[in-house]
């Protein structure tokens, strides 16, 4: 699985990043691949791929955050709700051993500190892939709901991100081997 880190701040647009092939397009990573990148989030709920959460009607806005999109070359939704659900629990795994005087919660697909959210987190599915989204706090600035980011705790993202990638990407290749090790009974 390829990954880059991009250390240049981007604007997630949450359009652009959905697409198919978009880390090929922009960055020529074939196949499954991870990008990561820090800087701001606004996307009004007309374009949430979620429908529940559109009805909500709260857009998402951050000043600053650190973005993970994923894209595996496999069009199951259930598939990739669960490897959201991996990717969510690494984040978790690794916020706590970095924020020891705190718990942090998996309420779902998103992260928190008591009733703050730290995550936003949304699978996409594709006509020839499956996206995972997940967003991290970094300000809790200005945010229009309760949040908590990295820079309350003192972390350092790309540290953070670079701790996060590595696991996922044992964890997928050890996913990978397995079922391919795995002898059929009949």
């Amino acid at each position: 699985m390829r990954y880059i880190i991009l250390n240049e701040t981007h604007k997630f647009t949450g359009i652009e990043e959905i697409k198919p092939h978009w880390a090929l397009e922009k960055f020529g990573l074939v196949g499954d691949s991870i990008v990561a990148f820090s800087g701001p989030c606004n996307i009004k709920p007309e374009y949430f791929v979620d429908i529940v959460a559109a009805k909500r009607g709260k857009e998402i806005f951050s000043k600053n955050m650190l973005h993970i999109v994923v894209e595996h070359f496999d069009t199951d939704i259930e598939k990739a709700i669960l490897k959201q659900m991996l990717l969510i629990s690494i984040i978790q795994e690794k916020l706590e051993n970095r924020i020891t005087e705190r718990t942090i919660l998996r309420w779902g697909d998103d992260l928190f500190d008591e009733n703050c959210k730290l995550t936003t987190s949304a699978v996409i599915k594709t006509l020839i892939s499956t996206k995972i989204y997940v967003g991290i706090n970094i300000s809790s600035e200005g945010t229009p709901i309760k949040t908590r980011g990295l820079e309350d705790y003192g972390i350092d993202p790309f540290e953070l991100i670079e701790a996060v990638i590595n696991q996922y990407r044992v964890e997928i290749k050890q996913l990978t081997e397995k079922s391919c090790r795995i002898k059929a009974i009949y």
